[in-house]
């Protein structure tokens, strides 16, 4: 990708706070894109600022293969392509093993791996013949869990092998593969999860979105298989 201009980018989870950040990053460069969400409405001033230029798909609902390959298509058909595909779609749960709920486990590998999963697989004949670009968001707990993230470790484990498979099957063909692991990102939610905190320590959505945007651009196209933690001052 020798510039961000009119290239094809497909954000999931491209309503949320981090989702948003790197969405007007991302049109900042120049980029055609499409804003996938499983919200069933995208935020109104969102929305105001995005749809006439580039396509929003609410209510995608990213755990059903079927799901992800439709909304793939309907960008293709839209922008005669696909060059590059964020993954920011995911949640957040924690609870002890103890005291959890054994279906969590499964809830954070849905929302977390096969989402992603679901949309490398569906995008992946459309990045081949352009040489694409993949960046999936992670998270530094990937590395270890502590206490109560076990669930949401795994799965984010599950998105960084995800990300180092695609890679290694791909490099070949030009494409790159790789994984941003944030901290804590200091997001209206979790300042609200934990009022006391330090945030002038954790990392902004902004900071995560422009290394999304250095991983996507041409200055990127060394970088593949790689799992980069961007944990601002943690």
């Amino acid at each position: 990708m020798l510039t961000m201009q009119d290239k094809v980018v497909i954000v999931t989870g491209a309503f949320g706070a981090l989702g948003q950040a790197v969405v007007r990053t991302l049109a900042g460069q120049g980029t055609r894109l499409a804003l996938l969400d499983a919200s069933p409405v995208a935020p109104a001033e969102f929305a105001q600022a995005f749809e006439a230029s580039h396509l929003l798909l609410p209510g995608t609902d990213l755990s059903r293969f079927d799901a992800a390959r439709a909304a793939v298509a309907r960008v293709a058909e839209r922008f005669g392509g696909v060059d590059a595909l964020v993954n920011i779609a995911g949640g957040f749960s924690w609870e002890t093993i103890a005291d959890g709920d054994p279906a969590t486990w499964d809830r954070m590998h849905t929302i977390n791996l096969k989402t992603a999963l679901h949309a490398c697989k569906a995008a992946l004949p459309h990045l081949l013949e352009r040489a694409g670009r993949v960046v999936n968001i992670g998270a530094g707990a990937a590395g270890k869990a502590a206490a109560g993230m076990g669930a949401y470790a795994a799965s984010k484990a599950g998105v960084l092998r995800l990300t180092e498979a695609l890679s290694d099957e791909t490099k070949d063909r030009g494409m790159t593969v790789n994984a941003i692991l944030p901290g804590i990102i200091d997001t209206p939610a979790n300042r609200k999860d934990m009022p006391d905190a330090d945030t002038s320590r954790w990392v902004t959505p902004q900071a995560i979105a422009e290394v999304v945007g250095f991983l996507l651009s041409d200055a990127g196209r060394a970088v593949t298989g790689v799992g980069l933690p961007v944990t601002g001052r943690l």
